[in-house]
């Protein structure tokens, strides 16, 4: 797999099925380890040990509604109240962030509500803070610690 702008981590592959697997810390299980799920799990790993949020705070591959459409977002980090905080969008690294994406996840976004929007390939990271009652958004420059 390719080396990613995130930093690295002890990671646990299996071959099964003649497929490739990885270990996910949050589903506690080996998934089918694709060029997304391979961000994925460096982008949780990075949440945990690098900037410290809480394990048991983050959900993978969520359900929601968006329309009349069941959609799952990648990553959802939830405040210390239960309430969603951030949404995370990850990407393949070959995959480029453009404005579609952002659409993506705002659009999902939309529905959950949160403070913080984050898109990774893996390579190129962004995060916006979404002011709800001001109907405002605003890029910052790094992912925000977790409070």
């Amino acid at each position: 797999m390719l080396k990613l702008n995130l930093p690295e981590f002890d990671f646990k592959i299996k071959k099964d099925e003649g497929k490739i697997w990885i270990f996910d810390i949050i589903r506690k299980k080996f998934v089918i380890l694709t060029s997304e799920e391979w961000v994925r799990q460096h982008f949780l790993h990075y949440l945990i040990t690098e900037m410290k949020y809480p394990k048991s705070l983050l959900k993978i591959e969520t359900g929601l509604n968006y329309n009349t459409l069941m959609k799952r977002s990648d990553i959802q980090i939830y405040d210390r109240e239960g309430k969603p905080w951030m949404i995370v969008e990850c990407k393949a690294p070959e995959q480029k962030l453009t404005q579609q994406t952002i659409a993506q996840v705002s659009a999902y976004n939309a529905t959950i509500k949160t403070r913080y929007v984050a898109i990774t390939n893996g390579l190129t990271h962004y995060c916006y803070e979404i002011d709800w009652q001001g109907n405002k958004t605003t890029f910052v420059d790094a992912i925000p610690p977790y409070q």
